[in-house]
């Protein structure tokens, strides 16, 4: 057990969430202002006393500057809606739900762009002066989209992994989880409040598919497994558009053996073990094992109180797992438990979509080992809309580390000061849909004008990276000039002097050829090392 008084004597006036033990073995979850080593102040003025020893987990939330926000908000396309709409919340806390990784490989640089959305919708709400609590699911139990293309466990990723590798299904989840939380630091992603596993959280999905199966909405096939009655949904298909009517028999999201259902949209809630003898639980209906969407209902109902402001995923998530997991969390709170469905589009690696088979999977490691930043992955994904389809490359890789060299430079160069700067643009393009692009050409433009001083570009610069998330402030480590390539500078600002452009361009090439990024503005030449 972590003993977590430490932390909390260091974060005495900052806000944070505190998941206390219950004595009856539940949790219960306090945000607010800490006041004492006992004591926190909620954002409703209620002082509430805890035991330091009761604390489970413990989450500092950053503070933004929010002085010179006086109103906005964030509007974002809503999938179901089909429509932009403005955000909700619930006395200045909103909620939102990502749909996280399975654990049995590295998630790819695609992956990372769905995760990396949640992450910016997460600060621009902050910046608009709310409070974000943000839960991200860690599939641990092998069970997702296309893992049964096959009868029984070779079917099953997670456990082919572990038939492959000799190593405990559980042993890889959690290495593979790690890295991916590797993965989100080095991209500068704020944590989630919480990762519940889906190997921790059984006993409250058994609970739900009791709960289930008690209204109606779901129930016991001639196999033994659970099935959800999708015609209990009448308004499925509101999601994605596919329509139970429409749908037809052997869709590859659904598991192979499937016999026992009385219709074939139907889908698993808990699936009878048969001959698998790894990853499997007891349950009133035998040993077994979930399906793939039941994890998603329950564990957003039960930590965020049975609502979910937004809803952030990819987009080829949008069908069958959002559809279905929308019918289960409806089901069971007998509400529209969603107000928002917020979908990533695909992203393609130089033109083709990225496979195993293809040969082309682009992990953030590699942008590594080819010496690039991996922030510069994060610069890449801002340069375009999250709802539009990214061709990603090595080319646009490379040329974001190098403007993220140049402008770690230039906040050098502008001062050392820790001011922000409100600016309407940055504002407006961020709390419009997440027009990322926009607010990053805005930077372009800011940099590049002689009319604004340096303090403001810093200021500015440093207000917009509070959701751009580009460590601006990072100190680049300059390598020093040869007397090769001081040499061809001084002969190049000598050719632009003269009007040789020939010239000039010349010797840009033979500069970038040596590892240098030249920048030719209003008072001359500037440089950065690639």
């Amino acid at each position: 057990m972590n003993d977590f008084r430490g932390e909390v004597a260091e974060a005495l006036g900052k806000r944070a969430t505190l998941r206390l033990r219950d004595s009856d073995g539940g949790f219960r979850d306090i945000v607010g202002v800490l006041q004492s080593e006992t004591e926190l102040l909620n954002r409703r003025g209620e002082l509430i006393t805890f035991n330091p020893d009761d604390i489970a987990v413990m989450r500092v939330i950053p503070v933004f500057n929010r002085r010179d926000i006086s109103h906005g908000s964030l509007s974002i396309y809503d999938t179901m809606s089909r429509s932009v709409k403005e955000i909700t919340q619930i006395d200045g806390l909103v909620t939102m739900y990502c749909c996280g990784p399975t654990v049995y490989r590295d998630a790819h640089v695609g992956n990372l762009r769905t995760f990396l959305l949640a992450d910016l919708i997460a600060r621009t709400i902050v910046l608009t002066g709310l409070d974000v609590q943000l839960i991200q699911n860690i599939t641990d139990v092998g069970h997702m989209a296309d893992d049964f293309q096959e009868d029984g466990a070779e079917g099953d990723k997670m456990l082919a992994e572990s038939k492959r590798t000799n190593t405990d299904p559980f042993e890889i989840a959690r290495r593979y989880e790690d890295r991916f939380h590797q993965d989100l630091a080095r991209l500068n992603v704020i944590p989630a409040d919480f990762y519940p596993k889906a190997s921790e959280n059984m006993p409250e999905m058994i609970v739900a598919i009791e709960e289930l199966i008690a209204n109606k909405s779901a129930y016991v096939g001639s196999d033994g497994s659970v099935y959800f009655d999708a015609a209990s949904c009448a308004s499925y298909g509101a999601i994605s558009g596919n329509k139970l009517d429409s749908l037809k028999p052997g869709h590859r999201y659904e598991y192979t053996d499937e016999g026992g259902k009385k219709f074939h949209a139907d889908w698993a809630l808990w699936k009878v073990a048969g001959g698998r003898t790894q990853m499997i639980w007891d349950s009133p209906w035998g040993p077994g094992f979930p399906g793939w969407h039941i994890e998603c209902s329950v564990m957003s109902i039960n930590l965020l109180q049975s609502h979910v402001n937004v809803h952030v995923g990819g987009i080829d998530l949008r069908f069958p797992h959002h559809e279905n997991e929308r019918a289960q969390s409806n089901a069971l709170t007998a509400q529209e438990t969603v107000d928002m469905w917020v979908h990533g589009e695909h992203l393609l690696f130089e033109g083709r979509k990225m496979s195993k088979s293809a040969g082309n999977v682009v992990l953030l490691q590699d942008v590594i080992d080819r010496g690039l930043d991996p922030l510069a992955l994060r610069f890449s994904l801002l340069e375009n809309r999250y709802r539009s389809q990214m061709d990603l490359s090595w080319a646009s890789l490379e040329a974001a580390h190098a403007t993220l060299r140049r402008w770690r430079t230039a906040m050098a160069q502008w001062g050392s000061a820790d001011d922000l700067k409100f600016d309407q643009e940055v504002i407006d393009a961020l709390t419009n849909d997440l027009d990322t692009p926009r607010a990053v050409q805005r930077l372009r433009a800011i940099e590049k004008d002689p009319a604004i001083g340096a303090l403001d570009k810093r200021a500015i610069f440093l207000f917009a990276d509070q959701v751009l998330g580009l460590d601006l402030t990072r100190v680049e480590i300059q390598k020093a000039l040869t007397p090769e390539i001081e040499s061809l500078l001084t002969q190049r600002a000598q050719a632009r002097a003269d009007k040789n452009w020939s010239a000039s361009d010349q010797l840009r090439a033979q500069l970038e050829e040596a590892g240098l990024e030249i920048s030719d503005g209003p008072t001359g030449q500037s440089w950065s090392w690639r």
